[in-house]
């Protein structure tokens, strides 16, 4: 299990682990496979490092500031994993060419038209959900980031990859139901535990069906994008799980920020 989770930490992230010698034998690929079972928990991680960006910048720069930087924070922290991978797939998808195509597309490292345009969407919405937050932005912040995780994970546990020996047929190959239900048992944990804080007991229940409207509302938006996309493209690849993700974190914020 620990194992399990440096390697979650080192796939997700750019956090240094120089004492912790990393995986070289023939385990490692079950090891980083079964770290799925942790990315909610390393979602937290990324968010509250987001967070904790986010309050150094207000102290110099208020509200505006905080929000940019908040976001670049996050991309940093995850080396834009799942930006490359949101940017990849709509060039890929919207290329409107055949299926293995869209799938050399979307392994060619250039960005195009739509690639960027769906960056910018991404990164445009986020801001905007974060600012209109107010003073509850680190908690939105750090839900937001666990559940867009968390949407990797389903997409991973409930829909085919789209290629051999690809990142998608890795995950699949030593993929278990019961780290799916550990991960979204522990998401859940997480969504009660962060929502409550900051909130009076009174108004726990409403915090906690917020924060269980935008996990559904995630569920929903991954699942009809992941059908959509393995009809196209036959399976998911690493990229569409990195699109799931973004799109899952956008939701989250859109749900979270919204006025009662």
């Amino acid at each position: 299990m620990l194992s399990a989770f440096v390697e979650a930490v080192r796939f997700l992230t750019l956090i240094p682990l120089p004492f912790v010698p990393a995986k070289t034998d023939e385990d490692y690929e079950r090891v980083v496979a079964r770290a799925t079972l942790w990315f909610p928990m390393v979602g937290l991680l990324i968010g509250g490092l987001g967070c904790l960006a986010g309050w150094m910048a207000e102290q110099f720069w208020g509200a505006a500031v905080r929000t940019v930087l908040i976001v670049v924070a996050l991309g940093l922290i995850t080396s834009g994993l799942h930006l490359d991978g949101l940017s990849d797939t709509f060039d890929g998808l919207m290329s409107w060419r055949p299926r293995e195509r869209k799938l050399e597309i979307m392994k060619d490292s250039r960005i195009g038209a739509m690639g960027a345009l769906a960056l910018i969407a991404v990164l445009a919405l986020k801001m905007a959900f974060i600012a209109a937050a107010g003073e509850g932005w680190p908690r939105v912040v750090a839900l937001s980031t666990t559940l867009g995780r968390w949407a990797d994970v389903y997409g991973i546990f409930f829909f085919p990859p789209a290629r051999e020996g690809g990142l998608g047929r890795r995950f699949q190959s030593f993929a278990r139901r019961r780290d799916f239900a550990f991960a979204t048992a522990h998401a859940i944990a997480i969504l009660l535990v962060v929502s409550s804080i900051g909130v009076g007991p009174q108004d726990w229940p409403l915090a906690w069906l917020r924060a269980g409207i935008a996990m559904g509302l995630v569920l929903l938006v991954t699942h009809i994008l992941a059908m959509r996309w393995t009809h196209v493209l036959g399976g998911l690849t690493g990229d569409t799980y990195g699109a799931l993700c973004e799109i899952g974190e956008v939701v989250a914020l859109a749900a979270l920020s919204a006025r009662p």
